[in-house]
C-alpha cells in the first residue's frame, strides 16, 4: 500500500511537471488588436484656412487617443457639398462637422443665429460668454434634441464680418448692387442695402472675383482675408463689421457619439475647447496686425452716422426673428438684456 501511494505521488509530480513544460512549449495564441475607431469629419473651410481653425486639435486628437480612435479630417467640399453637410452627417456618410449651422442649413429654429447674426456681438469674447454664462448653451441643447441622429455639443466665436472688395466702399450708397458671396443670414440682413449675396463654393470664391462673378466677399476679417488668398483678388477692406465674431459649432452623428467610450468623449471636448482658444487669440491678433501692417488691402470706413443706420435697422431685423419662434424670442431678449449690460459696463467691454 505503501508502495502504492509513493507511485501515484510521483506519477502526480510528473504530470504537473509535464502540464509546466507544455505551457512553456506552446505559448498561448495571439489576440488580435481591436482596430481603431475611425470618423470622417469635414469642416466648412478650405484647406488653408483648415490648418488653423480645426487640424491642429484634430491632430492633438489622434495623438492623445493613442490608436484608440482616429479621425480623418477633411475640408470644404471635399466629401459633401456645404450645403448638404448636416443631411449627410444625420445620414452617417460622415461623422462629425466643424460648421455654423446656418449655412449647412440645421433644421432648427436657433441657426439663424449662427453665422453672422447682425450685431449680436461686438467682441469674440460674447460668444462663449453668451453660450455659458447667459444660457445660449441650453437653449442650443433643447433645439437639437428635437432632432434625430444628430447631436450638437459646442459652439465657439470665430472672426468678425468684414466687406473686401475689388472697389472701394465708402458710403452705404456704395454697397447698391454689390455681388457678395455671404452666408445666408448676413446676406438675408445686407438685402435690405442694396447687396446681393451669391452663393459660391467656399473653394471658389476667389476665382467668382477675378472673373467678375463677385465683386466683393462679407464672408471673414481681414485675418482669413489673407490666409485664403482672398487679399491677393481684392483692394480694399471695410472696417465697419456687422457681427463682432462668427458663430460656429462642433456636431457628430448621434449614433457614432453614443458609441464611444466615456474618456473619448470627454477627449474630444477638450480638443474642441483647445480649437475654440487658439482661435481666439489668433483671430484677435491677426485683425490687428493685419490692418496696420498689411501692405494688400487698404482700409476704408463708411461714417458713422450712416452707419447707425445699419444698427438700427439691425434692431428691426432682431424683432422680426423674434417672431418666428417662441425659442428666438427668448434667443434675442437674451442678446437684447447682454448689449443693454454691455453698454452700460463701459469701457472696456463697449465703447459708446
Amino acid at each position: 500500500m505503501n508502495q502504492r501511494r509513493n507511485f501515484l505521488k510521483l506519477a502526480g509530480a510528473a504530470g504537473t511537471a509535464g502540464v509546466a513544460a507544455a505551457a512553456t512549449s506552446f505559448p498561448a495564441p495571439a489576440v488580435k488588436a481591436q482596430s481603431p475607431i475611425r470618423w470622417r469629419l469635414q469642416t466648412y473651410a478650405g484647406s488653408s484656412l483648415g490648418e488653423h481653425v480645426i487640424k491642429p486639435s484634430i491632430d492633438a486628437f489622434n495623438k492623445a487617443a493613442n490608436g484608440e480612435m482616429e479621425i480623418e479630417l477633411f475640408y470644404a467640399d471635399q466629401l459633401v457639398p456645404h450645403g448638404e453637410l448636416f443631411r449627410a452627417m444625420q445620414r452617417g456618410t460622415i461623422d462629425a462637422v466643424q460648421s455654423d449651422d446656418d449655412s449647412i442649413a440645421a433644421p432648427v429654429d436657433v441657426s439663424v443665429f449662427a453665422g453672422y447674426f447682425p450685431f449680436g456681438c461686438r467682441y469674440s469674447l460674447d460668444v462663449p460668454v453668451l453660450f455659458d454664462q447667459w444660457g445660449l448653451r441650453e437653449i442650443w441643447q433643447e433645439a437639437y434634441s428635437e432632432v434625430e441622429g444628430v447631436t450638437w455639443l459646442s459652439s465657439g466665436s470665430w472672426d468678425p464680418c468684414h466687406f473686401v472688395s475689388k472697389d472701394p466702399i465708402t458710403s452705404l450708397d456704395d454697397l447698391r448692387g454689390k455681388r457678395v458671396f455671404t452666408f445666408p443670414t448676413a446676406g438675408r440682413f445686407l438685402s435690405r442695402f442694396g447687396v446681393v449675396p451669391v452663393n459660391v463654393p467656399f473653394e471658389d470664391a476667389e476665382m467668382a472675383v477675378q472673373t467678375g462673378e463677385l465683386d466683393g466677399i462679407a464672408w471673414c476679417g481681414i485675418t482669413e482675408d489673407y490666409t485664403v488668398g482672398w487679399a491677393d483678388v481684392n483692394s480694399y477692406f471695410l472696417t465697419n463689421n456687422i457681427s463682432g465674431a462668427w458663430i460656429g459649432s462642433y456636431f457628430v452623428n448621434s449614433e457614432r457619439w453614443e458609441e464611444l467610450p466615456e474618456h473619448l468623449q470627454q477627449l474630444y471636448r477638450l480638443c474642441i475647447d483647445n480649437s475654440h482658444y487658439y482661435r481666439q487669440y489668433w483671430y484677435w491678433g491677426g485683425e490687428a496686425n493685419l490692418r496696420v501692417n498689411g501692405e494688400k488691402l487698404e482700409l476704408t470706413t463708411i461714417p458713422d452716422d450712416q452707419w447707425a443706420t445699419v444698427e438700427a435697422e439691425a434692431r428691426n431685423f432682431w424683432d422680426e426673428i423674434a417672431e418666428e419662434s417662441p425659442r428666438c424670442a427668448k434667443v434675442v431678449e437674451i442678446l437684447k438684456e447682454y448689449n443693454e449690460t454691455m453698454e452700460k459696463a463701459g469701457r472696456p467691454y463697449r465703447y459708446t
